[in-house]
């Protein structure tokens, strides 16, 4: 009996990577402790990958590898470890200043023009990067053979404001709810630019018609894909941190851009979840009260587990602030963000190594902490 058939049977578990730009880091070291803890030749315990901006990249790197998880986290723990900014936006003097300088001569342009989508950072070398490193023909492969049965990649249409989940599968239909929808496709990596699009940071990508950009946006239920794909239970890997500890007698200063931007952010990648949790909660007790002749078969119970970081991630990237390319310093200083501001844009917008590596080592010893009660969520034993 091959890997895949030994798995016939089991649960359909899906694996739920959120957003959160360089944070995703913290994504990799989770699953490292889990891969730690299977054999050297195990393929991913999970049968549907859903990842949604940084993590949809991430989603999209296990699923290419899905038949061996060690295989799997050493090729996207490589790249995480090996960070620098300018492999993701670029970053000198030149690239960062010259990026704003075209869009602000653009803007004098006709309005017939279609002029490329302005944006604050140039991601131009994060293209490059997946093009390198991602062998999306490995997806069709790996679903044939048994090991992955879908992998999605939520997006946010500029066009309509919906919440695109682009999956590709054996056999899933498309769905259609208010304000999101399941589309099939083969995915690209317009899809994973797409997804990975921070509103105003990056530019929005068009794919076929339609402008996208990051899939946090309008994810109003971003554990709808996973199960609109079949999964009865789903592992989560969030983002969302502890809050910053707030000195005795601190005093609240008037809230500047740069703060209210951090702010805009993290709701955008963490608040829904939580929403979308509380709901599926409530779903489940009514499940459980009704009757068993009288189950409804759109309503079944789904049980999750979520891993969030131990540690404060805006406190964490202060520490790493002076790695930073001195042009994004300056960028940054334009809309207020320094080096102890409270701002979290910092801790998503540092890609650099020595940061990315203590994310990766966090998310390890998380991992490790919630060992027990993550195998016997996957079923491990």
């Amino acid at each position: 009996m091959n890997k895949a058939q030994s798995r016939i049977g089991q649960p359909h578990i899906a694996l739920l990577l959120t957003g959160g730009g360089a944070r995703a880091a913290y994504q990799v070291g989770v699953l490292k402790a889990i891969a730690l803890s299977l054999p050297r030749s195990a393929p991913l315990p999970f049968k549907i990958i859903n990842g949604t901006s940084a993590g949809a990249i991430n989603s999209t790197g296990l699923a290419c590898y899905s038949s061996n998880m060690h295989l799997a986290i050493r090729k996207i723990e490589w790249i995480w470890k090996s960070f620098h900014t300018d492999m993701v936006y670029k970053s000198s003097l030149f690239g960062a200043f010259g990026h704003l300088f075209n869009n602000v001569m653009r803007s004098f342009q006709a309005d017939y023009i279609n002029h490329p989508p302005a944006s604050l950072l140039d991601n131009t070398p994060l293209r490059h990067l997946l093009e390198d490193v991602l062998d999306l023909a490995r997806i069709d492969r790996n679903i044939h053979r048994g090991f992955l049965d879908a992998l999605s990649v939520t997006v946010s249409s500029y066009s309509n404001g919906k919440s695109v989940a682009f999956f590709q599968a054996k056999d899933a239909k498309p769905w259609q709810r208010a304000k999101r929808e399941g589309v099939q496709t083969h995915l690209t990596l317009d899809h994973l630019m797409a997804s990975s699009a921070i509103p105003m940071v990056f530019p929005s990508v068009r794919v076929k018609h339609n402008y996208y950009g990051d899939g946090s946006i309008h994810q109003l239920s971003p554990l709808s894909p996973s199960i609109h794909l079949g999964a009865s239970k789903i592992f989560i890997i969030g983002v969302e941190q502890p809050k910053a500890h707030t000195p005795l007698g601190y005093e609240a200063h008037f809230p500047g851009m740069s703060v209210v931007a951090g702010h805009l952010l993290d709701s955008i990648f963490s608040d829904t979840l939580q929403s979308d949790l509380e709901r599926l909660e409530r779903v489940n007790r009514t499940v459980s009260l009704l009757p068993a002749k009288e189950k409804h078969k759109e309503l079944k119970r789904v049980d999750t587990l979520v891993v969030n970081p131990s540690m404060n991630f805006n406190e964490l990237a202060i520490n790493y602030y002076d790695d930073l390319p001195i042009a994004i310093k300056l960028l940054l200083r334009t809309i207020g963000v320094k080096k102890h501001s409270q701002s979290s844009l910092t801790s998503y917008l540092l890609f650099e190594k020595s940061y990315t590596q203590e994310l990766i080592n966090i998310g390890y010893e998380d991992g490790l902490a919630r060992l027990d009660e993550i195998r016997a969520f996957l079923e491990l034993d």
